[in-house]
């Protein structure tokens, strides 16, 4: 299981969030990465832990002020990207355009998309993976395993019809061990969370428990 900490821009000390992911995954043997602001990429990146972007935008070099450019995400430590999450949606051109410079890059890719029906279509456009989320679940600590688990099944049979090389991750509502549990059940390969730690007293209790069941 993959497990992808989103710190979206939660007022969290990104460096202490990577330590903690870096150290548990030593620890554990589980991947665990982190996706800071796109400013505290090369301080997280620092710390060891696999480094994420929460999104890169669908340019080359050149005029695109206010973009974020997927060679500087890489230049800066990334390893791979969101695109598309709830919270930053964009148009399905966009995202084709997106995971071009991510491809470019040498970045991987993560689609984000609200039900099965948009996970096949963000299957169809050949990232590495994509994330079902639920957005009226987001941050509230229900897991869309629990809430819903046909979102999740439906979610993993879209994208295995589409194309089964891309791994399905569980989003929305995760954050502990039981849930990561339970989003394996049902088929996924992986978890995306972001409050669940970001906003946690303990960040790296929060992350062991989440693993524990793993071990």
């Amino acid at each position: 299981m993959f497990v992808l900490v989103n710190l979206k821009a939660y007022p969290c000390d990104p460096v202490e969030v990577a330590t903690a992911a870096a150290d548990v995954s030593d620890d554990s043997g589980v991947r665990v990465a982190v996706a800071p602001q796109a400013a505290q990429i090369g301080a997280v990146a620092e710390t060891g832990v696999e480094t994420w972007a929460q999104h890169i935008s669908a340019v080359e070099h050149g005029s695109h002020t206010g973009s974020t450019l997927a060679e500087a995400a890489a230049d800066a430590g990334a390893v791979g990207t969101l695109l598309n999450h709830s919270e930053n949606r964009l148009k399905l051109a966009d995202i084709d355009g997106a995971l071009d410079a991510a491809d470019r890059a040498d970045l991987e890719t993560i689609v984000c998309a609200n039900n099965p029906a948009q996970i096949g279509a963000a299957a169809a456009l050949d990232p590495d993976g994509v994330a079902v989320e639920p957005p009226e679940l987001i941050g509230t600590g229900t897991p869309v395993s629990k809430a819903d688990p046909d979102i999740v099944t439906g979610a993993v049979d879209a994208a295995a019809r589409v194309n089964g090389d891309v791994d399905v991750l569980c989003g929305a509502g995760i954050s502990t061990g039981e849930d990561l549990v339970s989003a394996s059940d049902l088929g996924a390969s992986g978890v995306l969370l972001a409050s669940g730690v970001a906003k946690a007293d303990d960040p790296r209790a929060a992350l062991e428990d989440l693993v524990e069941p793993l071990l």
